[in-house]
């Protein structure tokens, strides 16, 4: 079965679609995107193609490799999502071919449903109480929101109050029993985040997420050792030889590849029996569309380490479309009580609309993330 064509749509609200065609007429689905750089790794996609298109589409493994080993350079988000997203597709062309859905093809599922998070609060975090209570009682038995807005490097003591005070006003909302992922977004600096990770202790977060950049995760054990709960970080991390010095340094309990970022499906996998190696829990970041859900879930389906999945159903940047609009039947996708069950229909599990996607296309318009600045004018971390 050989590859024929690699034809791409950017569609509302920020996402990036990619259909891999071949000659026996089975087609393959992947969201290949970087949010605010879509049109950047649209383009990759389509200079990679001349690696991939006359390519037999069922040596996923070799082709992998010859997109990452193919250039001199190499890694990065682009590089990493372009791959990422016709990995993807490549794995929903074998598993339609077969009639088996990918987890099959990866060993097969450890579990029967996987536990679901929703998103609250927005960029900004505000009123947080009543967006938690809408989750909980639709069924969801956990949510993330941002800690804070932007802080400076040493910001007042003061809004680190403010923080608090409304992971404290979600608590009271919601009781104990409901898990609270707490994520800093990289936009605290390790001398604010000392201060910030200890005083919500008290309100027992499900985990905290990226609580500091990526370029400084060397300095974790400085600001978070002996929290008595969970570190998470991995979404701007884009290769296990990342990930490898983050677990070896003890100080990350949940690792969170992005699927559309970190190479697709294959590096995914990888990442996830490198961290369960180190008994380290998988909880992958996807704040994207239905095909890195897709495929999240079914990494979630094969993987004993992973706990619960993003998914961005309902989140603030899906202004003018949604998870489920793309797609010709929601059923699979549809969560129930806070779990959708695994995935069992061929290849990825779900039917992308083609028509929908073409004509949604039309609308697209080129989200960026805001450009946010301190009061003394400098640029703040968003």
């Amino acid at each position: 079965m050989k590859i024929t064509a690699l034809k791409t749509w950017k569609v509302p609200p920020r996402w990036c679609f990619l259909k891999v065609e071949t000659d026996e007429g089975i087609s393959g689905w992947g969201e290949p995107v970087i949010e605010g750089r879509a049109a950047t790794v649209e383009a990759c996609v389509h200079e990679l193609a001349e690696l991939v298109v006359g390519a037999d589409a069922s040596r996923i493994e070799d082709l992998w490799q010859k997109l990452y080993r193919g250039g001199f350079y190499r890694g990065g988000p682009i590089l990493m999502s372009a791959i990422a997203g016709i990995d993807q597709a490549l794995w929903d062309i074998k598993g339609k071919a077969l009639g088996v859905p990918v987890a099959a093809l990866l060993g097969g599922a450890v579990r029967d449903r996987m536990r679901m998070y929703g998103w609250i609060g927005g960029d900004r975090p505000g009123d947080v109480a009543a967006e938690a209570r809408r989750l909980v009682d639709r069924g969801f038995t956990a949510f993330k929101m941002n800690a804070t807005a932007d802080l400076a490097m040493v910001d007042s003591h003061a809004r680190i109050d403010e923080a608090v005070a409304r992971i404290a006003q979600a608590r009271e909302a919601v009781g104990p029993e409901i898990g609270i992922a707490v994520d800093f977004h990289g936009r605290v600096h390790r001398p604010m985040a000392r201060a910030l990770l200890r005083e919500i202790a008290p309100f027992h977060p499900l985990f905290a997420e990226e609580p500091l950049l990526p370029e400084h995760l060397g300095e974790l054990r400085a600001i978070a050792g002996d929290l008595p709960y969970p570190i998470a970080t991995g979404e701007r991390l884009f290769h296990r030889t990342q990930f490898k010095p983050v677990l070896d340094s003890g100080c990350v309990d949940i690792v969170q590849p992005d699927l559309s970022h970190c190479g697709g499906i294959t590096e995914g996998r990888k990442i996830a029996v490198l961290a369960e190696t180190y008994d380290v829990a998988l909880a992958p970041h996807c704040p994207l569309g239905p095909i890195t859900l897709a495929a999240s879930l079914q990494l979630d389906a094969v993987s004993y380490n992973a706990v619960i999945q993003e998914q961005s159903m309902g989140i603030h940047y899906n202004t003018n479309a949604d998870v489920l609009d793309y797609l010709v039947d929601p059923a699979p996708l549809t969560i129930v009580d806070g779990y959708l069950p695994v995935l069992t229909r061929p290849g990825l599990g779900v039917e992308i609309d083609e028509a929908k996607v073409i004509a949604r296309s039309a609308e697209w318009v080129d989200w960026k993330n805001p450009i946010w600045r301190h009061a003394d004018g400098t640029i703040a971390e968003w």
